[in-house]
């Protein structure tokens, strides 16, 4: 909630406010324009700022601990009320009085027929509660002013539309070309914080269609500088992916690859029997499945198989897991799959692997989003969906990266570009942390250390 003198504190707590806001139909904003105690017990006053244009809400605060108030929505083409309600409300529950009268009422902040009224009186203000024929309130009849000090306070507040884009941004990111080059040089000359490792394999891991092919050719893209449409995709039903494979990010075509191997394979499915078993899951993640690999779902990998590495070493097993979501499917996960999601993310947990959330084709919830992504982080929707994504594995929000892979462009994109570097980089400094907190510190104070992009 904002308020148009910053010195004004109200006295809608954020319990109230949060149900006060449930009753509204969508997202909204509140800012405060007429406080009594602030602006004096004067009707003339709370009209004179009550412009008679968009919604408003009414709140009186009463001593024994409730507040009673309207909500109004105007019809900007006519001089009536399009929406109009009364409300009760403490901490705990608020509940809405409807309008039952269909006839529109005058424009008038302190006036709700019998049922709730302002007026003037000697040095302050008077409400008047009843129960009338248009608002069946229950209200017991009675008058409460604030010179007994029965009514504590009076408060107006305009009420604006969120809408699908946010004031200001929730999480701040500069969006500049040089924030670009900052953050592509950054993954360039990263080195793994570990005498023992070149290279960190990040395993890719999610449904069918969630884009995890999609990312490995998006971030061969961003480090070639020119869209890249290697036949590594498909949209096969079952999953187009069906072997283990690595793909090392190189510094450019042709050229040295950088500490960053991502690792795909099949898609996540509902059980055993549908995608991916828990077995072979757990086989890569440890590094017994050697590259190339072609899985069979109807049997996992067995010691005796000749793609099985009984002993693996260090280089061999998956330093990050990226689980790979898709904004558009992330609200329709069904019980199950969140199921099989938890069970992975305390799997890996367990092996102390880092683990992030990928949450692609945000461009295809938000129209904001599609024109730019620029606007992901003010972006109401999407905001929403990386929640989501959050909870499904139980994991924090801080940990979900939004981004948007190439698909059908012919060229590369600054902000696209930064939001896929920005995840990467995440991922890279992840799997220094895991590594440091294993004990393996042989490389500690190394070049991987690096500061983030300056903001200009």
């Amino acid at each position: 909630m904002e308020s148009t003198i910053s010195s004004i504190v109200t006295k809608l707590n954020l319990e109230m406010e949060r149900q006060l806001l449930q009753l509204l139909p969508k997202p909204v904003r509140l800012h405060l324009l007429y406080q009594a105690s602030t602006h004096g017990f004067n009707l003339s006053t709370l009209k004179d700022r009550f412009d008679k244009v968009g919604q408003f809400i009414i709140i009186v605060y009463l001593k024994r601990g409730e507040a009673r108030g309207a909500y109004l929505g105007r019809d900007l083409n006519q001089n009536k009320h399009q929406k109009l309600f009364l409300f009760n409300l403490t901490s705990q529950q608020a509940t809405s009085i409807p309008n039952k009268s269909k006839a529109e009422a005058d424009v008038d902040p302190c006036k709700y027929g019998k049922a709730f009224k302002l007026r003037k009186i000697d040095f302050g203000v008077c409400v008047d509660f009843s129960s009338d024929e248009v608002y069946n309130t229950g209200w017991a009849e009675e008058s409460i002013t604030n010179r007994d000090g029965s009514l504590t306070e009076v408060e107006m507040f305009r009420v604006h539309d969120v809408g699908d884009i946010l004031l200001y941004p929730w999480r701040e990111m500069v969006w500049k070309e040089s924030t670009r080059e900052e953050l592509r040089q950054s993954v360039v000359s990263h080195k793994v914080l570990s005498d023992s490792l070149n290279s960190a394999r990040v395993l890719l891991l999610g449904p069918t269609g969630a884009g995890k092919s999609s990312f490995i050719n998006s971030m061969r893209s961003v480090m070639y500088r020119q869209v890249i449409h290697l036949p590594i995709i498909g949209a096969a039903p079952e999953g187009f992916t069906k072997k283990l494979k690595s793909y090392p990010v190189r510094v450019e075509r042709g050229g040295t690859p950088t500490s960053l191997t991502l690792c795909d394979m099949p898609s996540v499915g509902d059980s055993d029997s549908e995608g991916l078993s828990y077995s072979d899951t757990l086989a890569v993640l440890n590094g017994h499945v050697s590259d190339g690999y072609k899985f069979g779902f109807e049997s996992p990998i067995s010691p005796t198989d000749p793609c099985y590495r009984a002993e693996p070493k260090m280089r061999d097993r998956i330093h990050c897991v990226a689980f790979c979501l898709s904004a558009s499917e992330v609200t329709d996960c069904s019980a199950t799959q969140q199921k099989t999601y938890r069970k992975l993310h305390a799997a890996i947990s367990a092996l102390n692997i880092p683990q992030v959330i990928l949450l692609t084709h945000v461009d295809q919830v938000c129209h904001a989003v599609k024109e730019d992504v620029c606007h992901v982080y003010t972006s109401r929707i999407v905001q929403e969906r990386m929640q989501k994504a959050a909870e499904l594995l139980g994991m924090s929000l801080s940990c979900v990266f939004p981004l948007k892979n190439y698909s059908s462009e012919h060229a590369v994109n600054c902000n696209t570009d930064i939001l896929l570097l920005t995840a990467v980089q995440h991922m890279q400094d992840a799997v220094d942390d895991a590594l440091e907190d294993l004990g393996d510190t042989s490389a500690v104070g190394c070049s991987s250390s690096r500061p983030p992009p300056s903001p200009e």
